[in-house]
């Protein structure tokens, strides 16, 4: 019996090898997809990887970022509280040193004041000694003026009898006393 043939005329042997040689080609094409695939997944499973790592990296990262956030904040709230604190004792040292320059201001004022009402008492006494002294002096002097008048004849006669006397005397010598 011949060979069979199919419907397009090609031996049956023929169409074996055909197939066969198909069959080769579509196992070397699946080899190479299942080595494709084989490679895709374990690409697929790099990437997983990396993606995993790099969330759990990011994760740390967050965490880290977190703690560091709140240690800042902490250390932030701290030193405001300080700054608050010394600023509150600043104002208050601020408003002792002001009540005691008003104290003081006030004292000085008074001082001042006192000064001025003790400097005028002390002119006031003094005006009234020197108007005083200078009564004093003039009643003084009056009286002198009075005695020394009244002694004044006294003495004008004891001078001039004095005077002749010396006059007398220089003659005696032989002087004249206009030349003198």
């Amino acid at each position: 019996m011949p060979p069979k043939t199919k419907a397009n005329g090609t031996k049956a042997g023929a169409q074996k090898k055909k197939r066969n040689a198909g069959a080769a080609l579509q196992r070397n094409e699946a080899r190479r997809a299942k080595a494709s695939e084989d490679q895709l997944k374990q690409r697929l499973q790099e990437l997983e990887a990396e993606l995993e790592g790099a969330r759990r990296e990011g994760k740390a990262i967050y965490t880290e970022m977190s703690r560091q956030r709140q240690a800042l904040q902490e250390e932030m709230e701290t030193r405001s509280r300080q700054l608050e604190e010394e600023v509150k004792g600043l104002r208050e040292k601020l408003d002792k040193c002001q009540r005691e320059a008003e104290a003081a201001e006030r004292e000085a004022k008074q001082a001042l004041g006192e000064r001025d009402r003790t400097l005028a008492q002390l002119r006031a006494h003094v005006a009234d000694m020197e108007a005083k002294y200078e009564e004093i002096l003039y009643g003084s002097l009056d009286g002198l003026l009075d005695k020394l008048r009244a002694v004044k004849p006294q003495w004008d006669g004891a001078l001039l009898k004095l005077h002749a006397r010396y006059k007398e005397q220089l003659r005696q010598f032989g002087l004249n006393p206009l030349d003198l």
